[in-house]
């Protein structure tokens, strides 16, 4: 399998911080960012046409979960801000993605391809202990995730947003093309925040992640472009 992506995860308060973070990378180095709920409710659709001006492309993070007619009709408008690639949580279910499906394919200017859309499966907060004793789903993480992965490849979604302990997995019962996309990504000796299930760069290209997301250890360094050369390097 080829080496994953990289995506940012831009999870940065408003536009000046963007700016101010994306200054310290060369202008000629196109970056996949991840846009997601906190910048995008701050700075609306106009924080994605200005990142698209630049080069870069987007991943628009907002985890979609609503009734089919109103994940439709989001959808429809989030198609038109020419986003690389969206999202939405599995456990709305099969019609609420089969609904997000039709509301792209609506959206999508003429001429144009339609953004790739993934579900989230069970986010990589989420331990054994939470998924069995609040979410009350008996069994294993893993078990959990590859139902829902199941369940968007029946929608007819992209792919799937899981951890890098499930991509492997994912892939093998749902086919090489089904997108794995893993958050959760941290550096040999970074802090692990408020993720429980994490991996290094290097893992998820063997475990075959097609994306992987990684935020705060390039963010928050000094110099972030460096940082972000060392990822590529551990993944080459």
């Amino acid at each position: 399998m080829d080496k994953p992506e990289i995506i940012i995860a831009m999870d940065l308060p408003n536009k000046e911080a963007v700016d101010k973070f994306v200054d310290k990378f060369p202008t000629s180095e196109s970056l996949y960012l991840k846009v997601g709920m906190e910048l995008y409710y701050k700075e609306g659709p106009a924080i994605v046409e200005h990142l698209k001006s630049k080069g870069h492309r987007i991943f628009l993070d907002l985890k979609m979960h609503d009734i089919p007619n109103t994940v439709k009709s989001a959808m429809r408008q989030v198609a038109s801000l020419d986003i690389d690639l969206t999202n939405l949580h599995a456990a709305g279910g099969k019609k609420m993605m089969e609904a997000a499906i039709e509301g792209l394919n609506e959206g999508t200017p003429p001429g144009k391809k339609r953004p790739l859309v993934i579900a989230v499966t069970q986010l990589t907060s989420t331990s054994k202990v939470v998924m069995n004793d609040e979410q009350r789903i008996p069994g294993e993480v893993a078990d959990s995730a590859l139902n829902y992965a199941k369940l968007a490849k029946a929608a007819g979604l992209d792919g799937v947003v899981c951890s890098v302990h499930e991509a492997r997995t994912v892939h093998t019962t749902c086919g090489d093309d089904f997108i794995a996309l893993t958050p959760g990504i941290r550096l040999v000796g970074d802090d692990a925040h408020d993720q429980t299930r994490i991996a290094t760069p290097a893992l998820g290209k063997r475990e075959g992640s097609n994306y992987i997301v990684i935020g705060r250890s390039i963010t928050l360094a000094d110099n972030p472009y460096e940082v972000y050369q060392r990822v590529q390097a551990e993944i080459e």
